[in-house]
């Protein structure tokens, strides 16, 4: 009898002994830089507006006779899990746009043109690597399955104002959890969904403070709307951080050259011809906001298109 109470007591153990392990790595297994939730940081700067172009699929996961590019699950869960961390920041505007107009916005900007884009910064990004796997150890009288997601990311950040990337990288995550059963008692071996959550969230928290810091990294910018005797107006208002009395540069856009090793349009340095200065802001909401400004300077107001209003260095 005591034997046999001695191997219940044993299973009993064996069976509370399942356990989730995340894993994060870049070419190697890693703890993911972020396993809490995301809560919004607080952020009184100036906000910089951030639009996701796309998130491809390039991996043949999920590709079936009826595969929709359009409507990729992956590509969708991708971009929910990278909108949610760059919002928890704070420090951006996050704008909405049809994937396709982006895409085609992308592609001008590929041919050296800078297109109308109501964003600072364009992020374009591609799932390059998807998997997984199940692995199973059987001992004397315990069984273990190991399931796996490995996940690869691929981003692009572009400067809609010079049509330039200025950030480019790539990481790989993994997350995978363990069930065990003992004496063929415990649970089910079924495919974890959360898993490509997780294996995803873990590839992009390795990316996400490069981006954050390589837009934070260069000089907030706005630009003239109007400009004529009654006012002169400028993009931006509450919701991006502008307040009533702030000073910021006009800047007179460089010229634009073409780079002989990559074919590719670039704008050299501007030049400081004067400020202005917020005294009246407006808007519905953060895609209309305006600023009415003083100026202090020299501006050609029949050609807007040569300037950018720049926050003080």
């Amino acid at each position: 009898m005591k034997r046999k109470l001695f191997f219940i007591c044993i299973g009993c153990y064996f069976l509370m002994s399942n356990s989730i392990v995340y894993a994060a790595k870049k070419n190697a297994k890693a703890t993911p830089a972020s396993q809490k939730a995301n809560v919004v940081e607080n952020f009184s700067g100036l906000k910089r507006k951030v639009a996701i172009a796309r998130f491809s699929n390039e991996t043949a996961y999920a590709k079936g006779a009826f595969y929709d590019k359009e409507n990729d699950p992956l590509g969708t869960q991708t971009v929910d899990i990278l909108t949610a961390k760059l919002a928890a920041s704070g420090k951006f505007i996050l704008l909405e746009h049809k994937d396709l107009d982006l895409i085609a916005a992308e592609q001008s900007i590929r041919s050296g043109e800078v297109q109308k884009i109501d964003a600072d910064y364009l992020i374009i990004g591609s799932l390059t690597k998807y998997g997984r796997k199940n692995e199973g150890k059987a001992g004397a009288i315990k069984r273990k399955v190991t399931q796996t997601v490995e996940a690869g990311v691929s981003i692009r950040l572009v400067d809609v104002s010079t049509a330039q990337i200025i950030y480019a990288d790539e990481a790989v995550g993994a997350a995978e959890t363990q069930t065990s059963t003992t004496m063929g008692l415990g649970d089910s071996v079924g495919f974890d969904a959360t898993l490509s959550d997780k294996a995803i969230d873990a590839a992009l928290s390795q990316l996400v403070e490069n981006i954050i810091n390589n837009c934070m990294d260069r000089p907030w910018k706005s630009y003239f709307l109007s400009y004529d005797s009654d006012s002169v107006v400028i993009s931006g208002g509450a919701s991006q951080g502008i307040k009533i009395g702030n000073t910021f540069d006009v800047m007179k856009r460089g010229k634009r050259v073409k780079n002989p090793q990559t074919g590719m349009l670039m704008e050299l340095p501007g030049t400081k011809v004067g400020t202005v200065t917020v005294v009246m802001m407006g808007g519905d909401d953060k895609t209309n906001e305006w600023s009415i400004v003083t100026v202090d300077g020299a501006v050609d107001s029949n050609n807007l298109d040569a300037y950018l209003i720049q926050e003080k260095k």
